[in-house]
């Protein structure tokens, strides 16, 4: 058997099988936690204060603690940091927040004893999955009050979630099914559990993870919603990009070519005598393409961090135990409220899609239907699109222009990422709503549009969501409707059948 890779990093485009990767090479060979454990060891016995290990915390850094009281002060630093409120985290994650941090103890400069960490793996292997409140963590010292939810079942205490996502259990309850006993904390274990930013980063890289191919779904549409509103191709002219060559616009464009290829409707039209389509039509490659570089900066940002150590403090090669900040959310702050703005903007341009495609232009009928007043036809899905954007402004504020300090004003500069990233999270359901309408009103456009037929690329794509959704022409319980075309949203279904058609979107 050849030896594991422990090198290997964590991409965000492979996130969760390149962790099912890590964590089995960590579970074959942990030298790396061995190792950093001994330095441990040896740092106990110089005689020395090394913080967190033999003292107190925060403010209380200078307070040295006795030997015999060290086992204590892990558990009560992750019974005391045990605070956060609001929702849980959803189950999924949960389990990335968890293996991430086992990712990261891994890494060999946490100094985690093999007691915990071994415990932290059987977690992972038996999906016991650890209920963390949302709210608590002001993204400084690490992830304090979540991590400290994630580590209170190796104590016998806090909830897991139950198999099915939808419940939690009192841990203990759960580790006596499974035959487990509640861990002692070693010196440094509590500090190595709960110092880090795992929650941040765990709902960046879910989120980035998401947008990669939410990107390409809202480049589907507004090309659907371009056949539909017999839209200019001019814009995307790849000429057009050369002359301002910003990866992403060129991306949104060669995308729109792409799903155009043989389009009767764009034929059809090409000597109309329009000159210009509106913004949300004829810039989507600028704007499209703005996010997708903000996404693209943001997720190389996401990849450092969870391939990083942001422990405190950390134990190095030649035995120094250092104190420092790696803790600090600032890097994550900034780039999770860039992935949020860019998010939304995807949104807000796609409900000034909507609203065109409702306002009866160049042949369609008004609101999308052929007998409107007895019926209201699409007309209610673009203010549940509006309010969805709306929403979205507020939540898109960036979190990291705050700071309020804490600890007695030991730690008098926050980066409040994780507000960010809960808001991240928030953000990126909203748009995915928001897309789900514009697939659901363009593919009713697009059916006014027979005998012509569109690109082959949007033609697959309409094809694909009329198997599941039909053409309407009087008024019906439109959520479930809405509630099909976001599956299209958040499934590879549409991405797929076009790359069947045609070639995979960049």
């Amino acid at each position: 058997m050849s030896a594991p890779d422990l090198n290997a990093s964590v991409r965000i485009d492979a996130l969760h099988a390149d962790l099912d990767r890590r964590i089995a090479a960590l579970r074959e060979d942990p030298t790396p936690v061995d190792r950093s454990r001994a330095r441990v060891e040896d740092a106990l016995s110089d005689g020395a204060a090394h913080y967190g290990i033999n003292t107190g915390f925060g403010a209380l850094a200078q307070e040295r603690v006795p030997e015999g009281d060290l086992e204590t002060l892990q558990r009560n630093l992750v019974f005391s940091h045990a605070v956060g409120v609001g929702d849980l985290v959803p189950k999924a994650l949960s389990r990335l927040i968890l293996r991430l941090k086992i990712h990261a103890l891994g890494l060999g400069h946490s100094g985690v004893s093999r007691e915990t960490f071994d415990r932290l793996l059987v977690f992972a292997e038996r999906d016991l999955i650890p209920a963390i409140p949302s709210r608590g963590s002001v993204g400084a010292s690490g992830d304090l009050a979540p991590l400290a939810h994630l580590a209170l079942p190796l104590l016998g205490e806090g909830r897991f979630w139950t198999e099915d996502g939808t419940d939690v259990r009192p841990a203990a309850s759960l580790l006596d099914e499974h035959g487990l006993e509640p861990i002692t904390l070693r010196p440094k274990d509590g500090l190595a559990l709960i110092n880090g930013t795992q929650q941040m980063s765990g709902y960046g890289a879910h989120v980035l993870h998401e947008a990669q191919r939410l990107v390409k779904i809202a480049d589907l549409l507004a090309a659907m919603s371009l056949e539909a509103l017999q839209g200019s191709l001019q814009p995307f002219d790849e000429r057009v990009h050369e002359v301002r060559p910003h990866p992403g616009a060129q991306q949104v464009a060669a995308n729109v070519r792409t799903l155009l290829t043989d389009s009767e409707i764009l034929a059809s039209h090409r000597n109309c005598g329009k000159v210009q389509d509106p913004y949300s039509l004829r810039c989507v490659p600028q704007v499209h393409g703005a996010s997708r570089d903000a996404l693209r900066h943001a997720t190389d940002v996401v990849e450092r961090e969870i391939n990083s150590v942001t422990d405190n403090p950390l134990v190095f090669e030649n035995g120094d135990v250092i104190s420092a900040g790696n803790f600090h959310g600032q890097p994550l702050a900034l780039a999770l409220d860039y992935a949020g703005i860019a998010l939304a903007e995807l949104a807000g341009i796609a409900e000034r899609r909507i609203y065109l495609l409702l306002a009866g232009h160049d042949g369609l009928p008004e609101l999308l239907m052929e007998d409107t007043g007895l019926n209201s036809g699409y007309m209610m899905p673009q203010y549940t699109a509006a309010a969805l954007v709306s929403e979205n402004k507020s939540l898109a504020h960036p979190a990291s222009v705050d700071s309020i300090p804490t600890s007695r004003g030991q730690e008098d500069h926050v980066s409040m990422g994780s507000v960010g990233a809960v808001q991240l999270l928030d953000i990126l359901e909203n748009v995915e709503r928001v897309l789900a309408i514009e697939l659901l009103t363009a593919a009713q456009a697009l059916d006014y549009r027979r005998p012509l037929r569109p690109g082959r690329g949007v033609e697959q794509a309409h094809e694909t969501v009329r198997e599941t959704i039909p053409h309407r022409e009087e008024d019906y319980l439109l959520e479930d409707d809405i509630d099909e075309s976001l599956a299209f949203v958040r499934d590879e279904a549409l991405l797929a059948s076009v790359a069947e058609e045609l070639e995979a979107l960049g």
